[in-house]
C-alpha cells in the first residue's frame, strides 16, 4: 500500500515518462517509441524530498508524490 508524501497535481501527457529524480524533483524524459530514440529529461515541478532508504517514490494517478516500501529481504 501507498502513501501519499507530498500533493503536487502534476497533470501528466501522453508519450512521457514521469519519475522523482535524485534531487527529489518529479521529472519527465519522452518515451522511445517505434525506433525513435527518446528525449532529454526535463524538470516538471521542484519539490525537493528527501528519500528515505527500502521506499520506492513515484508519481501516483493523481499527480501527487507517493512512496512503498520496497520488499526486499
Amino acid at each position: 500500500m501507498a502513501q501519499k508524501v507530498e500533493k503536487t497535481g502534476v497533470k501528466r501527457e501522453e508519450g512521457y515518462l514521469y519519475y522523482i529524480d535524485k534531487q527529489g524533483d518529479v521529472s519527465r524524459a519522452k518515451m522511445a517509441r517505434g525506433g525513435k530514440k527518446g528525449g532529454k529529461p526535463e524538470k516538471v515541478k521542484k519539490v525537493g524530498i528527501k528519500k528515505e532508504k527500502g521506499y520506492l517514490y513515484f508519481l501516483d494517478k493523481q499527480g501527487d508524490v507517493a512512496r512503498a516500501k520496497m520488499a526486499r529481504k
